[in-house]
């Protein structure tokens, strides 16, 4: 498998700006290379551009999410049923509409599979608008913080990201999920 992502990772390099487009629009929907492989070694080979790369890359995600919203709100329901009881789904899609804001700003942000959690948006019709706002802040800070470190370290960011931006990401997670409990907390206080 390996294998296959490097050789399509290489087709797409050959394609520049273009390539990387494509590959954010696809992560976030349904398919399985994130845009990091093709950001990264953009980004070092022209630090000038790194942050208009990050803001594509951010840009091209975000409607990759919305389409992946769109494969959940038309295709997602009846695949659903027929492996789950509606009990199941209806349980599920509750937690997930009161946590789906969360849920989409970590998996935006972190390592973990988001364009599960953009088509979990649209089984359980969650709005739009959610999915957008908190696409852009997470993606926005995951790609940002990517290009920062590209003008920051320069080729010295390659080891960085092999050996420390995944638990980065995770406690930055982490740090999202506590403040947006206090904001919770704050949100349902009297005043």
């Amino acid at each position: 498998m390996s294998q296959i992502i490097h050789i399509i990772k290489e087709w797409l390099m050959e394609y520049g700006v273009f390539g990387l487009f494509i590959v954010s629009f696809a992560d976030s929907s349904f398919f399985p290379i994130p845009p990091d492989v093709l950001l990264i070694p953009m980004g070092i080979a022209d630090p000038d551009n790194v942050l208009w790369y990050a803001f594509l890359t951010t840009f091209a995600s975000v409607m990759g999410a919305i389409f992946g919203w769109y494969i959940g709100f038309k295709l997602g329901r009846p695949v659903l049923k027929r492996l789950f009881s509606d009990e199941k789904i209806d349980k599920v899609e509750y937690y997930y509409n009161k946590l789906g804001p969360i849920a989409i700003l970590i998996s935006a942000f972190t390592p973990l599979p988001y364009k599960i959690f953009t088509i979990f948006s649209g089984i359980s019709k969650l709005p739009l608008k959610v999915i957008v706002f908190w696409s852009v802040i997470g993606r926005g800070a995951r790609f940002g913080l990517e290009a920062a470190l590209i003008i920051k370290l320069g080729a010295h960011a390659v080891p960085f990201f092999k050996e420390h931006f995944s638990l980065l990401t995770i406690s930055f997670g982490i740090l999202f999920i506590l403040f947006y409990i206090v904001f919770l907390i704050f949100k349902k206080r009297p005043n």
